[in-house]
């Protein structure tokens, strides 16, 4: 029985937030009420508040569930630069991460987004990745903060081309882009900073 009531929750909670993406491509956070999305999925407003105590909270929900998983790939996968560890696995999977949350994730990155969200992810892989390229810098040398800015955004940027490309790369081959393109630049970089 109760893992029936789990399945019920699931499906549930999945309709709410493919409800919630496809709004947010249409308008900001703001502007959906709570009747508008039960609406376009066709549940009671009663249903929502199960869940849920506003839009607000179910947005944060949803965020912190996306922010556990990319954490817990960045646990699970320690890049150590000084030993030369390969980032590949670690951006393999954030990629599949986006990917399996496409909907969502194209709303949030999207004109209607939360830019809150991205920087919350931004801040938690350059206080992982970050630290260990200053590691291996003289501690003066700022330029490392604008080379990782560089880097971080153009991938932000190639992400949100990526999520909303109608025929889409896979996760493999972004994460042997991307992490060619980071690895150039940082290789490079780190060669004339040390020079």
């Amino acid at each position: 029985m109760v893992e029936k009531v789990d399945r019920r929750v699931r499906k549930t909670k999945a309709q709410l937030r493919a409800g919630l993406a496809r709004l947010m491509q249409k308008k900001s956070i703001k502007e959906i009420t709570v009747k508008e999305l039960v609406d376009e999925v066709d549940i009671n407003r009663s249903t929502f508040y199960l869940h849920y105590s506003d839009i607000y909270q179910m947005l944060e929900s949803i965020e912190n569930e996306l922010m556990d998983e990319i954490a817990q790939v960045i646990e699970e996968h320690p890049l150590d630069l000084v030993q030369n560890g390969s980032s590949y696995p670690m951006i393999e999977h954030i990629f599949t991460i986006l990917d399996n949350n496409k909907d969502i994730c194209i709303a949030l990155l999207g004109k209607n987004g939360d830019m809150a969200f991205v920087s919350r992810i931004e801040k938690l892989i350059a206080d992982t990745v970050l630290h260990r390229l200053s590691i291996r810098l003289p501690k003066d040398n700022r330029d490392i903060e604008y080379a990782y800015a560089f880097c971080l955004n153009g991938c932000v940027g190639m992400i949100k081309t990526w999520l909303s490309s109608e025929n889409q790369e896979s996760t493999q081959h972004m994460a042997e882009l991307t992490h060619k393109l980071i690895d150039n630049t940082t290789h490079m970089y780190l060669e004339q900073a040390l020079r």
